[in-house]
């Protein structure tokens, strides 16, 4: 059975993740937005995806761009856990995944340490 959570408790949940960055990563993030949506309208088991250049691949002439998006999906995520323990780990591991993106590190990378 899905959890159920308020929207608030949800992005709480969101901030805990980015809370668990080591100062150096959070510090380092640029140009980047995180969003918590209700889900992709693509892919609505999708739990998260980040949308921008990575770190890795900007070069010199990188300027005057939107900001990067990392968006968690919400209803997924809470669909496929039965406890809110399960959610936390599911949000941690998903907005890290995606921060990983924005450091341009791949999904085989990110998969094969944990963060898949």
């Amino acid at each position: 059975m899905a959890v159920h959570m308020s929207d608030r408790d949800f992005e709480y949940l969101v901030g805990d993740a980015l809370d668990l960055l080591p100062t150096e990563f959070t510090d380092a993030m640029s140009n980047v937005a995180i969003l918590v949506r209700p889900r992709n309208a693509d892919e609505p088991t999708l739990l998260g995806l980040y949308h921008g250049v990575a770190l890795t691949e900007r070069t010199f002439d990188y300027q005057g761009f939107l900001p990067d998006t990392i968006e968690i999906y919400r209803e997924p995520i809470l669909a496929m856990c039965r406890t809110v323990d399960e959610v936390r780990h599911e949000v941690a591991v998903t907005v890290l995944h995606e921060v990983g993106h924005h450091f341009g590190i791949d999904d085989e990378w990110l998969h094969a340490h944990g963060w898949g």
